[in-house]
């Protein structure tokens, strides 16, 4: 493959006589007279030794790269940045996660664009480091395919982080013992691969399946085995029938595969997360997507998967019994799905799901259409005079589907975390948890160790949490985020009080502060911003250029 298509990028960087300095600088890396002639394919890697869902994915790159260059391409591995979201959270440090998405869709747009790549490979593994790929495949327009980095396998005593998290709640409500927590804390992680449950990374990685972009059951394998080392192969070929086809991402994220996306993400009981990176992906892609969106399909999408963190399974259970394909077969014939859409396989996602077999018989981790765990979807859009510009809850049925408490309100998750771990928070209360939105943290922290802690507490049936910062996919509970406006920017969560009523109604998708209209304006009236961050860091260009929360927290 060497015609003048195939290397519009390359070309100009590597043919005739002025550019033998670039040549003699690409000979010292590895490139051969006969490399020159071929397409360039990125291979955009994730790999770090920070954090397990990445560390293996240095050699999923290469076995990415051993696909590409049996398909007739040359491929180059770099790198890019990841951070760990398990590791930070409940620090300073878990502020920047989300900006850490914007920082990886910056580089692999820099890195393939100013190399010349004629398409490319991305390989994620974790929460943030996946929808950047995916909004630097977005932007770049050229052919390319997302490989997930796979799923963890499950602790002893089928254990996974989020064990861990809610067992430092039960230790500090005494029926979690010292041998125990330490029990659980060196066996929950086994090895390599991204947290267990369908929480972010196994819910981006379905979302970004059902958007198109990634090859048939790239998103449901484990991390370390054959299945994910072919899936990398086979990617590294796949980029290169792309290109020869000139399939790009715009032939593909069509508004009807973004909402694919959403409807497997409800049908999988997926991360709050879904909505602010699909939100974001489409943006990039310049595909109309709103809040309203998830209203609209969610009244017709049921909730089928019995996973964690509110259901029973894990990730590598719904592996065993086939993965996502036989849901989204079932969704498919069940009209719920747009099968037109054209995937990275080449083909439509009804000719990629034309052979998938349905579930074993007896499996009870996928439910039928006909006995859904809840008949709609379980990602609430609330609005109301506490979140104008709406709020994301996550409401599976098991909590009740309205909440009536008293605020106690915290301008700290570590203040508020205390409060949960010394016995401070009680049955009734709406622990209120803010200036950690976008603007305000800056950077969207997750508050997966307050809503652990409330699980761990026994308190999961009666307290209830509200942020304008966002939820890990391990949390679970009476708990709504990304409240917009946020309070940094003055929005009404601002001026909210100890003591004040809150309504948490999902029925009515109702966010409601029990004060009046009157009262509220003057509180704000007299509320003030707080001092930002140091100039030039970061997390201070970050909150200059962030938009709200529901827009996807992205950059304008």
């Amino acid at each position: 493959m060497s015609d003048e298509r195939s290397r519009k990028y390359s070309s100009p960087v590597v043919d005739g006589v002025t550019r033998a300095p670039s040549r003699a600088m690409l000979r010292a890396v590895g490139f051969t007279d006969a490399d020159f002639g071929k397409p360039q394919v990125g291979i955009a890697s994730t790999w770090a030794e920070l954090t397990p869902c990445n560390v293996h994915i240095g050699q999923l790159a290469r076995e990415a790269a051993a696909g590409a260059r049996a398909a007739g391409g040359k491929p180059v591995i770099f790198n890019t940045i990841t951070v760990s979201d398990g590791i930070s959270m409940g620090t300073p440090g878990m502020r920047y996660s989300l900006v850490s998405r914007e920082v990886i869709a910056d580089s692999i747009e820099t890195v393939v664009a100013a190399e010349g790549f004629d398409a490319f490979v991305t390989i994620g593994g974790c929460d943030k480091n996946m929808p950047g790929c995916v909004m630097a495949m977005a932007r770049l327009d050229r052919p390319s395919v997302f490989v997930y980095g796979g799923t963890i396998r499950p602790g002893a005593g089928h254990t996974d982080i989020v064990s861990v998290f809610e067992a430092v709640g039960g230790h500090a409500r005494g029926t979690v013992s010292d041998a125990q927590l330490l029990e659980v804390e060196r066996t929950a992680i086994p090895g390599p691969g991204s947290c267990g449950g369908m929480y972010t990374a196994n819910t981006m990685a379905s979302a970004i399946e059902a958007l198109g972009l990634s090859l048939p059951n790239s998103s449901a394998q484990e991390a370390v085995g054959d299945a994910k080392a072919e899936d990398c192969r086979r990617a590294g070929a796949a980029v290169l029938e792309l290109l020869r086809r000139d399939i790009k991402p715009s032939d593909i994220l069509r508004r009807e595969a973004f909402e694919n996306a959403i409807t497997v993400t409800i049908a999988l009981g997926g991360s709050t997360n879904a909505v602010l990176h699909l939100l974001a992906i489409a943006d990039t892609a310049g595909v109309p997507l709103e809040l309203e969106d998830f209203t609209r399909l969610g009244a017709r999408v049921p909730v089928l998967a019995d996973l964690k963190p509110s259901g029973k399974y894990l990730m590598s259970e719904l592996i065993a019994i086939g993965g996502i394909r036989p849901l989204m077969k079932m969704l498919l014939d069940a009209g719920l799905l747009h099968g037109d859409c054209l995937t990275v396989s080449g083909r439509t996602l009804a000719e990629d799901l034309a052979e998938v077999a349905p579930y074993p018989a007896g499996q009870d981790v996928v439910r039928g259409l006909d006995r859904p765990i809840k008949p709609d979807s379980h990602l609430v859009i609330l609005r109301g005079n506490l979140a104008p510009d709406g709020a994301v809850a996550k409401i599976t049925g098991k909590e009740g589907e309205r909440f009536v408490g008293t605020a106690r309100v915290f301008d700290s998750e570590q203040r508020a975390l205390q409060a949960i771990l010394d016995g401070r928070i009680a049955a009734g209360d709406v622990v209120v948890i803010r200036y950690l939105g976008p603007k305000g943290a800056p950077g969207m922290p997750e508050m997966l160790s307050p809503t652990s802690a409330i699980m761990g507490k026994g308190l999961g049936d009666s307290v209830a949490l509200i942020t304008d910062g966002r939820f890990s996919g391990g949390s679970h509970g009476f708990v709504v985020g990304h409240v917009a406006p946020e309070a940094a920017a003055g929005g009404p969560l601002a001026a909210v009080q100890d003591g004040d009523e809150i309504e948490i109604d999902a029925r009515e998708r109702a966010l409601t502060l029990r004060v009046g209209p009157a009262e509220l304006a003057r509180r704000l009236e007299d509320w003030r911003p707080r001092d930002g961050e140091k100039r030039g860091t970061v997390l201070e260009k970050y909150a200059r250029l962030v938009q709200c929360a529901s827009k996807g927290a992205v950059l304008s």
